[in-house]
């Protein structure tokens, strides 16, 4: 019996079968609004109103889906003659036969309940366009431009086209689902699911398909954890170091996931123990004309999703002269800076707990801890239980005037742990700093005041300052929790999260920073806070306050800030999908995930322009923005980030409404099987040399090379920036210098001299 057949079968056995209820005599009444007249119903009108096998939002969800198919069918048609790629040919035939069939399922389905085969009228609210728009459908105008086309340009919009229009599908399912009461019958459950599931195969595939388009050398790199596809430009590969002893498991240094053993494979391995001398039986092959969705069997291997007790992920990086410290979820590694920038491992401190971001003031470090396993005392057991002493999460204060030799100092606990920081103020007998926890609100009876319920005590809707005294680092506490998002009175004063409208990203709600970078020198701060990129005047650093504030209906998620040199700018990122997912896709949108540039002019921001990678990335790469620098250039703005296995884009933002990609450097996934997290987590320009940690697999160093966007002036000038202090915190930008003569041969390399 074949699936469709299945379906019609069922949905008509469920239609016709019915309880009829006995005969009674007492009324049935419908009551009113108030100031109406009750309705006293027949029984048959009372059993129609009680029928629940569908809901009106299950007959809309099929009369919008039916022109939602018939727009696909009508763009597979246009494949013939106009396109010789077999993959567009074979994926148009799988599309064409999957919605053909559910084109007529929907009309049985709905002929069967007596309701239209359309709907009459678009949701309120709503313009023809809008509706279109919303459920991911193309326009007349792009449908007729996509007649127009052939061979690669053909392809390019069709995939285009046809992945957004999945895509509306797949939402118009969840937004079916979402609603109460709704797919009740189980031939419309499985229906609906189904439409999801072949969708998204059909997506995957579409992707794929589009990034073999892709001319640019980053797309299609061959998988491998030390032997993977390489593409660079502009850039030079000083050093890739491996990770250091203690910081990754040797029998499964990529960190992958166990294969999930089929059931036929062990079932066939128990027969074959049992009948060791068994013959294999022939295979049946039909003779029938075959499906051209025939080959979308599910017959890939499957592999465990939970993550392992220990992560051992590359993090964030601090320098401050020829010492680095690059930070890891299973502690800290510290490094000399040698010839051509190489960096030679001094010491490794294991200290479990995650996110491991570090910063350097003097002879102190600060470690941001988040993790419900990190201990107190470093410990590799973990903690167990909601409550418990042993636990910390906040911020490690570790003592490095002997770097051979650090000593953990001090604690500070928070109630939503550390996920970063930010050094706002040092002098000789304290530091400041600004902590943002993203993670859970432990319990009050772990760390008391910690509650995550509504009012005014709750830890959520602020950051945490925090006062490290130099003379006794077991001091250190959290001396205020500013309201940062408060507005008209309310603790809760900006993005309540979801989205802005149709066909717009869902924005996190703002109740915490996931970064903030301060400009200590220019009293300001830009914080990347979930729902909300902010500014805040932090002349007083104890006491910051909000002076501006915006969202984005494409950002997901506001993840990290950098202002430019001379704080005239600033570039927030959107970290879409959480660093887990393949974001970069070819069929993903080039608005989410991206770069938001936003010019500063008298504490207000105004939004110039976004950019996100152009290369195209496998569904086996986690990808989206993510930590980067400024490049510090003379007169100009350029900045280096990380896109984890996106790899490393350099970008130049000058004119902050049309950036542009000037270097880049990727490598093929980790694993061509597996989507493992890894990529690089940041890009630091520090001393004339781009310091990168890879996640999976260690530490990269990189030199900018001259080319037709950077003169060797231009170059040489950016490795002889002076850093105030000679030191670089990820979340603490400094005014960099130059020598005069610098800058005079930079201006005349311009001109031509």
């Amino acid at each position: 019996m074949t699936k469709n057949f299945a379906r019609g079968l069922a949905a008509s056995l469920l239609l016709g079968t019915s309880t009829i209820a006995a005969a009674q005599t007492a009324p049935i009444i419908q009551p009113g609004a108030p100031g109406m007249e009750n309705k006293t119903l027949a029984a048959e009108d009372a059993t129609k109103l009680a029928a629940t096998t569908y809901t009106p939002a299950d007959a809309r969800f099929m009369q919008m889906m039916i022109p939602h198919h018939r727009q696909a069918v009508a763009m597979t048609a246009l494949v013939e003659g106009r396109t010789a790629n077999e993959d567009i040919v074979a994926i148009a035939g799988r599309i064409d036969a999957g919605q053909a069939d559910e084109i007529a399922f929907m009309r049985e389905w709905l002929e069967a309940r007596g309701e239209r085969l359309e709907m009459m009228h678009h949701q309120a609210g709503m313009s023809h366009a809008e509706h279109m728009a919303a459920m991911g459908m193309a326009t007349p105008e792009q449908v007729a431009r996509l007649a127009t086309l052939e061979g690669t340009a053909f392809d390019e919009l069709f995939l285009e086209l046809m992945i957004r229009h999945h895509q509306g599908a797949i939402d118009m399912v969840d937004d079916l689902l979402d609603q109460p009461g709704t797919a009740y019958d189980p031939v419309m459950f499985e229906f609906v699911n189904d439409i999801k599931t072949e969708q998204q195969g059909e997506i995957e595939r579409m992707n794929a398909i589009a990034a073999g388009l892709s001319t640019d050398p980053r797309a299609g790199l061959a998988a491998g954890f030390r032997d993977a596809g390489e593409a660079i430009s502009n850039l030079r590969l000083v050093t890739a170091m491996p990770k250091p002893t203690g910081f990754f498991d040797p029998a499964n240094p990529a960190q992958l996931q166990p294969l999930i053993e089929k059931k036929e494979e062990k079932k066939a391995d128990d027969e074959s123990a049992e009948k060791p001398d068994a013959e294999e039986e022939p295979e049946l092959v039909a003779a029938t004309t075959p499906d051209p969705r025939a080959d979308d069997e599910d017959d890939e291997d499957r592999f465990g999703q939970r993550g392992s007790l220990l992560s051992f992920a590359n993090t964030d990086i601090a320098f401050s002269g020829d010492l680095m410290v690059a930070g890891n979820y299973h502690g800290w590694n510290a490094y000399r800076l040698g010839e051509d920038g190489v960096p030679e491992l001094v010491t490794s401190v294991v200290c479990p707990g995650g996110q491991g971001d570090v910063s350097i003031v003097g002879d102190i470090l600060i470690m941001s801890v988040q993790d419900s396993r990190a201990r107190k005392d470093c410990g590799l057991q973990g903690v167990q239980g909601k409550v418990s002493e042993d636990r910390f999460r906040g911020l490690r204060i570790f003592d490095i005037s002997d770097i051979t030799n650090p000593r953990q100092v001090g604690l500070v606990q928070t109630c939503r742990g550390s996920h970063t920081h930010s050094v706002v103020n040092a002098n000789d007998t304290r530091i400041i700093v600004y902590n943002s926890g993203t993670s859970y609100v432990r319990d009050d009876e772990e760390l008391a005041g910690c509650f995550d319920t509504a009012g005014d005590d709750t830890a959520l809707f602020s950051i945490d300052v925090v006062e490290i005294p130099l003379a006794d680092p077991g001091a250190s506490r959290v001396v205020d929790s500013p309201r940062v998002f408060a507005q008209d009175g309310q603790i809760a004063g900006l993005w309540r999260g979801g989205d802005h409208g149709e066909g717009t990203q869902k924005t996190n709600s703002t109740n915490h920073c996931h970064d903030i970078t301060v400009f200590p020198s220019l009293n300001l701060a830009a914080g990347a806070c979930s729902g909300n990129g902010i500014i805040m005047d932090i002349s007083d650093p104890m006491k910051p306050v909000r002076i501006d504030d915006v969202t984005d209906k494409g950002f997901a998620y506001w993840h990290s800030a950098t202002f430019n040199n001379d704080g005239t700018k600033v570039l927030f990122t959107d970290e879409w999908g959480g660093g887990g997912r393949p974001r970069c896709q070819a069929g993903d949108p080039m608005d989410w995930g991206a770069n938001a540039f936003y010019s500063l002019r008298d504490g207000e921001l105004t939004f110039d322009s976004l950019y996100k990678i152009p290369a195209p990335q496998s569904d086996k790469e986690n990808c989206v923005a993510h930590n980067g620098s400024i490049i510090p250039v003379p007169g100009r703005d350029i900045f280096v980030q990380a896109w984890y296995q996106g790899g490393i884009s350099v970008i130049d933002f000058t004119d902050a409404k049309n950036p542009i990609e000037i270097a880049y450097f990727d490598r093929g996934p980790v694993d061509k099987d597996q989507l493992i997290t890894g990529g690089y987590w940041s890009a630091y320009w520090y001393k004339g040399r781009i310091y990168a940690t890879e996640i999976a697999r260690g530490l990269d160093v990189f030199a900018l090379e001259p080319s037709e966007f950077l003169t060797a002036e231009e170059t040489a000038a950016a490795e002889a920036a002076q850093f105030p202090g000679d030191v670089f915190n990820p979340q603490t930008q400094t005014q960099v210098t130059w020598p005069e003569d610098v800058v005079a041969r930079v201006e005349q390399s311009r001109k031509g001299g």
